[in-house]
Formats: C-alpha cells, structure tokens, sequence
C-alpha cells in the first residue's frame, strides 16, 4: 500500500523556481498627480526574478485601471529554496 502526498501550490512554485517577491510602491495621491502619497502600498507574491511579470502585470493593471500612479517601486526577492536544497529520491516509502 503506497501513502499518497499532496503538495501545496506554494512548494510547488518554489520547485518551480519561483521566489517570494515583495515590492513596495510608493504612489501619487489620486486627483494630485505632482503629489506623492505618504502612505505606500506592500505587495507580495510568489514571482519569478528577474522579468517579475507577476509584478509588471501588477503595476500595469494599476496604471490602467486605477487613479494615483505608481512612482516609485522597491523590490525584495528571495529564492526560499535553493536548486542544490531538492535531491531527487527513487524508491518507495511503505507505512506498515
């Protein structure tokens, strides 16, 4: 009898290679476009470095759809596992 394992969307993507992304935009004030908001705005997802095109879809949505601009963007990324963290197992694992 073999044991069935889910893994979650989120491991998934980190095999992929996908790494936790987080930006921080800094945006102008809606109506005030010379102005720019002193609160700023956290966004996370799990992205793919260099390109982000999570990020750019992101940020192009917002330039299209949204009042107050984004002006200025900081990105974080991190790898949370490595290509040299997997090892790849052939066998079978038996729970009695």
């Amino acid at each position: 009898m073999g044991v069935s394992m889910t893994v979650s969307a989120d491991f998934r993507k980190q095999v992929e290679g996908f790494g936790l992304t987080t930006a921080q935009i800094w945006y102008t004030k809606p109506g005030y476009p010379w102005l720019i908001n002193s609160n700023w705005l956290l966004w996370q997802q799990y992205d793919l470095a260099p390109k982000f095109p999570k990020l750019l879809d992101y940020l192009n949505f917002w330039q299209t759809n949204l009042d107050g601009k984004p002006v200025i963007v900081r990105v974080m990324h991190s790898h949370l596992i490595k290509a040299t963290e997997i090892k790849t197992i052939d066998g079978e694992f038996r729970l009695n």
